[in-house]
């Protein structure tokens, strides 16, 4: 964990705000049935009572920079809010405070249920999901606020939340339908996260029967958890209200950290002009789709993407490669040398003397003998590379004509589906023109 000095103001104000008692608004006294609480409406029609829980925040603590601003927009057909200033900011300013009285953790969600969790967390164990279990920690304690109604004191942080999402836990299977291979992979990949945590939560007596049964409540809680949570270790995942208004940027202008007494810090990474948005980094800036997977938004500004070379996978993990090695870029049609290795050494696989010589060059990085490999069977790896994007095109001609065919009224997804294909391949035929020029 990194600490990050307070800067004096923010300091004092903490100061103020603890002997005030805040803690004591962060206490809940149960009264009255579900029925009779007021419960956050997760229906996706839902507006968001966005302003009210900045005003919640500031009350409770938050302090934010002089001109930082939320501001409305509409995002591939969602209702969404970003963070922006309406004020210069210098270098290392700060942006915002968020009290650690506020920040909802895995760790706190430990301490503070005890051994109701343990059951669940061991199935997920046995399904060799361990590594998700900071973030399923995060999803029960918003259960367990959601069932509180009104009388949670994070209630109108959950009534400015988003209810409709379009990440891969939301798509319906008329939108996997539509995805390519890789998306497609990565969506799924969400939204059986999503189907293991709605089975494991069964296992929760602290959340009621009415809510482990409500499929919308879970799911809202999921998204919730996987798209306004950081991931600071491997083992602790948190989540920052007004923080959580930062959006996904490929440049940057904010970074989070937490001090040692918990609080959330966001300082200016660079000078920024009044009107511009303050953003942060979710992923991988040069491959878009997992962050399409995961958040349900195409970042456009993203320079390249993934090749969906998906047949190459254990070509990939025996030269140490990933997807986020192998690219294709927007802009230049240009091709990471990763890609030219993995089909290099794909055609070698025919010849395991060759393959293995081209592997060791790979991997001690003679770039020598690597380069008279590739001079020698350019040919074969040019043919190998033009098929592939030739038949990526072509089905994605196919899923494009198939995603128009559908009414948006009734498939809400498909702007931002269309959208991440029509990405890709505009990508594809940068990369098509200069193969042809080969």
């Amino acid at each position: 964990m990194v600490a990050v000095p307070v800067p004096p103001k923010m300091a004092t104000s903490l100061a103020l705000l603890m002997l005030a008692g805040s803690a004591s608004s962060f206490s809940f006294n149960p009264s009255g049935t579900l029925a009779s609480r007021r419960l956050v409406d997760v229906d996706e029609n839902t507006p968001r009572d966005v302003y009210t829980m900045e005003g919640w925040s500031l009350n409770c603590g938050v302090q934010k920079a002089d001109g930082l601003e939320l501001v409305a927009n509409y995002q591939d057909g969602l209702e969404d809010f970003c963070a922006m200033t309406q004020q210069d900011l210098p270098a290392g300013s700060p942006v915002l405070f968020v009290p650690n009285e506020m920040i909802l953790s895995s760790s706190k969600a430990t301490q503070e249920f005890g051994g109701a969790l343990q059951a669940a967390e061991s199935l997920l164990t046995q399904a060799n999901l361990e590594a998700t279990i900071p973030l399923f920690r995060i999803f029960c304690k918003i259960l367990v606020e959601y069932e509180k109604g009104d009388e949670s004191p994070w209630f109108p942080w959950m009534n400015s939340l988003p209810r409709r999402y379009n990440n891969g836990a939301s798509m319906t299977f008329a939108c996997f339908e539509l995805l390519p291979p890789y998306a497609g992979w990565l969506a799924m990949k969400e939204r059986v996260n999503f189907v293991n945590f709605q089975k494991a939560v069964q296992n929760v007596p602290i959340i009621s029967e009415e809510i482990r049964a409500d499929r919308n409540v879970l799911k809202w809680a999921y998204n919730v958890a996987v798209t306004r949570s950081l991931t600071w270790t491997d083992n602790e995942r948190l989540l920052a209200p007004m923080a959580d208004m930062f959006n996904h940027g490929a440049q940057t202008e904010v970074d989070i950290s937490f001090d040692e007494q918990g609080n959330c810090m966001a300082f200016s990474s660079r000078d920024v002009p009044a009107g511009t948005p303050l953003r942060i980094s979710l992923g991988d800036p040069t491959n878009p789709s997992p962050l399409f997977a995961t958040y349900g938004f195409l970042d456009d500004s993203s320079p390249a993407t993934f090749c969906k070379l998906m047949d190459k996978q254990e070509e990939m993990r025996e030269l140490g490669y990933d997807f986020s090695n192998l690219l294709f870029f927007k802009d230049t049609g240009d091709i990471s040398m990763e890609v030219y290795d993995v089909i290099l050494y794909s055609i070698l696989g025919q010849d395991p003397t060759a393959q293995r010589s081209f592997y060791e060059a790979c991997r001690i990085g003679d770039t020598e003998t690597k380069n008279a490999f590739h001079q020698e069977y350019f040919p074969y790896t040019l043919n190998e590379l033009r098929k592939h994007v030739d038949d990526t095109i072509t089905d994605l001609d196919r899923l494009l004509a198939k995603a128009q065919s559908k009414d948006p009224r009734t498939h809400p997804r498909l702007p931002v589906i269309l959208k991440h294909n029509n990405f890709v391949k505009g990508t594809f035929l940068k990369v098509k023109e200069n193969l042809d020029q080969m």
